[in-house]
């Protein structure tokens, strides 16, 4: 019996350093949500800054956008960037992006070029068949997004120069609102079709003072497209870390709460033992005193 109780007290110890783990991996990630969630917040000013400025470019007459892109003649190719997650305990997360993407190029298979940002969802599109035009590594923290995004862009503008695509499309998971709660999202960041730039081209100006661009027109707008695309890709990394963190907040309340339950009946079980220990002593001591 001192052997299953000695087992007992064991298992109560491993169970209690295994739950300080877990709620030290409950604490990381959600510092983790709220520091995404404030770079998306701060996203929306400097957002705003660059379609005030793409306002006032479109808005200078003979001035459009157009794709940087060569023009395709004989072929259709669409290039995609999908962000997924390289750790561990996110459940399904790189599963149903995988699935996700899928089904939303099942028409442009053959057709695609992919950018794919985790290893672990690389993995998954490859084995659903669809190519690779390359793999980067998942951002580690809200500072190491910036370059993740210089990166993507390098290498989509590059492929928009030589021709190789001619529309882009991000694929990730964001947050629904709900605990640890996520869904795949996809948005088209290029080409600019002609009722969105129609729609900045009709947007009043916000002060009687009708904007002018110095310089060249065309460079500046070309750089305003281009921070319009850094923001588009960070806003969607910072989503997607910000969903995973969430996915992975709830898996360890969830462990939490089932560790908690199993301390609980193990103590109770290791009382109740030690208690059946002491009355059988004392039964011995009893039954040898009144021999």
């Amino acid at each position: 019996m001192s052997d299953s109780a000695e087992t007992l007290h064991h298992r109560i110890d491993g169970a209690a350093d295994l739950q300080t783990v877990v709620r030290t991996m409950k604490a990381l990630s959600a510092s983790n949500i709220g520091q995404y969630e404030k770079a998306v917040t701060a996203l929306a000013a400097y957002d705003q800054t660059v379609e005030l400025g793409l306002i006032a470019c479109l808005q200078q007459p003979a001035l459009r956008i157009s794709m940087a892109a060569r023009q395709q003649q004989h072929k259709h190719v669409t290039g995609v960037i999908v962000f997924g997650s390289d750790q561990g305990l996110v459940g399904q997360f790189n599963d149903l992006l995988a699935e996700f993407v899928q089904k939303s190029l099942k028409d442009e298979l053959g057709n695609i070029h992919i950018w794919a940002v985790g290893e672990r969802v690389a993995n998954q599109l490859e084995e659903a068949g669809l190519p690779l035009a390359g793999t980067f590594n998942v951002p580690n923290s809200i500072h190491a997004i910036t370059a993740l995004v210089e990166q993507l862009l390098l290498a989509s503008e590059s492929a928009c120069f030589e021709g190789d695509i001619h529309q882009l499309y991000v694929f990730h998971n964001g947050e629904t609102g709900q605990l640890g709660g996520y869904q795949s999202l996809s948005r088209r960041l290029l080409p600019f079709d002609e009722i969105w730039q129609q729609k900045l081209r009709s947007t009043p100006w916000q002060t009687n003072k009708l904007p002018e661009t110095l310089g060249d027109e065309q460079l500046t707008l070309q750089a305003l497209i281009r921070e319009y695309l850094f923001v588009s890709l960070f806003r969607a990394c910072a989503e997607s870390l910000a969903s995973e963190n969430a996915s992975r907040l709830a898996t360890m309340q969830r462990a939490d709460k089932n560790i908690g339950e199993m301390l609980d009946e193990l103590t109770h079980t290791y009382h109740q033992l030690r208690q059946e220990n002491i009355d059988t002593e004392l039964f011995d001591l009893i039954a040898g005193f009144t021999t």
